[in-house]
C-alpha cells in the first residue's frame, strides 16, 4: 500500500429496504471521517438517492466505475448492478436481499484484486440473502468461503468493555454438548488469540473459557467440563497461551470479573450474547477474525421498524470504521519486522552432536586405561 495513499474502506450497502444508506449518510456527514479514510460505498446510485429523498438528507457523493477512480476526500459511490430495484423500505424481500449480496460479492473480488484495504458491511437480513436462488448462511460465512483458502474464521463480538467468541452459534441448544469438543475449543482459542494479538495489539493476551454448566465446581466437573474444556484449557497453556477457565457465566460477568480478561469463548450464542448486549446495549460491532480482509460489521439488523424515519443511530457504523483502520494498521505494524527479517549476524556453531553421543567419557577412558 501506498503511505501517502489513506486508507480505502469498502462498505456495503446492507439490505436496500433497510437502514444501510442512512447509516452511511449521516456516517459521513460529518467530514471529518473523509480525513482518516476514502471511503468506498458498494451500491446503487439510484437507491441511495431514493433513501436520501426518503429521508430528506443532504447527502452528496461521487459515482465512480472502478475502486481504482476513488477520490480522498468524498464519499464514492461504486454501482455493483444495473438492473431496477424496487425500494419498498420497511420490508423484508427477497429482491432486497439480493441486492446485499451483490454488494458484498463486488467488495470481495476488488479485495482479491487488490483494489480495497478493509471491509464494513451494513445490516443485512440472513433470511433473505440469496445468491442464484440459495439462501446464505450469513456474511460472515459468505466472506469466509470466498477468501479464506481454508482457513476458518471467528465472529468475535465487540464494545467497549468485551470481546466475546462464541463456541457454538446457529445451532439448537439441544445439539450444544455434541458439538463442544476439546479440539474445536483449541481451534477458536488459537484464532482469537492469534486475532487479538495481531490486529488489536494486545502483547500478551488472556483469554477466558466459560462452562458449559450450571454450578460446576473444581471438584466434580461435568462431563463437557471434563471431556473437552478442562482439557483444552490445559493444553493451550502447555503451548504458552493464557487460557483460563471453566468459569460461570454468571460469575465471570456478575462479579465484573471479565474486566482481567481480553477476550471470553463462550460456549453458545445466548450465554455470551446476552450478557454482552445487557451490559452494553448500544455501539456494538461484529469483527471477523481468522481472515485475510479485515472485516468489521454493525451488530445490528436492518431496522425494518425504523427504516426511511431518519432515527437511526449511526455510532456503530462509525465505530466498526474506526475499528477496520485501527486492525488495519496493527495488522501491518505486526507483519512489517516479519516481512523483511534481519539477517543472521553470527555463524551458527556446528554440530558434533554425532561426535558427542559415541565419545567416551574422559573418567570413563581413565578407568578404561588402569584396567588394560
Amino acid at each position: 500500500m501506498d503511505k501517502d495513499r489513506k486508507i480505502r474502506v469498502a462498505i456495503t450497502h446492507g439490505d436496500t429496504n433497510g437502514i444501510g444508506y442512512e447509516l452511511i449518510f449521516k456516517t459521513f456527514a460529518d467530514s471529518e471521517m473523509l480525513d482518516i479514510c476514502t471511503p468506498i460505498i458498494y451500491g446503487s446510485p439510484k437507491v441511495a438517492a431514493y433513501h436520501r429523498n426518503a429521508l430528506d438528507m443532504e447527502a452528496n457523493f461521487s459515482i465512480v466505475n472502478s475502486a481504482n477512480e476513488a477520490t480522498d476526500g468524498r464519499v464514492n459511490m461504486l454501482p455493483v448492478f444495473d438492473e431496477e430495484i424496487k425500494v419498498e423500505l420497511g420490508t423484508p424481500s427477497l429482491e432486497a436481499g439480493h441486492a446485499a449480496v451483490q454488494s458484498l460479492d463486488k467488495a470481495i473480488t476488488d479485495f482479491k484484486d487488490g483494489l480495497i484495504d478493509v471491509l464494513v458491511t451494513c445490516p443485512v437480513n440472513n433470511d433473505t440473502l440469496t445468491v442464484n436462488g440459495f439462501t446464505l448462511p450469513s456474511q460472515a460465512k459468505y466472506i469466509e468461503d470466498s477468501i479464506g483458502e481454508g482457513r476458518k474464521g471467528l465472529d468475535i463480538l465487540i464494545n467497549e468493555q468485551l470481546r466475546v467468541a462464541l463456541m457454538t452459534d446457529n445451532i439448537a441448544l439441544k445439539d450444544v454438548a455434541d458439538a463442544i469438543t476439546m479440539e474445536g475449543i483449541i481451534e477458536k482459542v488459537a484464532i482469537l488469540y492469534a486475532t487479538l494479538r495481531r490486529d488489536m495489539r494486545v502483547s500478551n493476551p488472556r483469554i477466558a473459557i466459560l462452562a458449559l454448566n450450571p454450578n460446576d465446581r473444581e471438584d466434580h466437573p461435568g462431563k463437557e467440563e471434563s471431556d473437552a474444556i478442562i482439557p483444552a484449557v490445559t493444553k493451550l497453556a502447555d503451548a504458552g497461551v493464557n487460557a483460563f477457565g471453566p468459569y460461570q457465566a454468571s460469575s465471570l460477568f456478575g462479579s465484573g470479573d471479565y474486566f482481567a480478561f481480553d477476550g471470553v469463548l463462550a460456549m453458545y450464542h445466548d450465554q455470551g450474547v446476552a450478557p454482552f448486549k445487557a451490559l452494553n446495549p448500544c455501539n456494538n460491532i461484529h469483527y471477523f477474525g481468522g481472515l485475510p480482509l479485515i472485516c468489521t460489521s454493525v451488530d445490528t439488523d436492518p431496522c425494518y421498524d425504523i427504516a426511511g424515519k431518519g432515527v437511526a443511530d449511526e455510532s456503530s457504523l462509525r465505530h466498526a470504521i474506526f475499528m477496520a483502520i485501527d486492525c488495519f494498521r496493527n495488522r501491518n505494524n505486526f507483519d512489517a519486522p516479519l516481512a523483511h527479517p534481519l539477517p543472521k549476524l553470527y555463524h551458527e556453531r556446528r554440530d558434533d552432536s554425532e561426535k558427542v553421543r559415541f565419545s567416551i567419557p574422559k573418567k570413563h577412558e581413565g578407568s578404561n586405561k588402569e584396567n588394560q
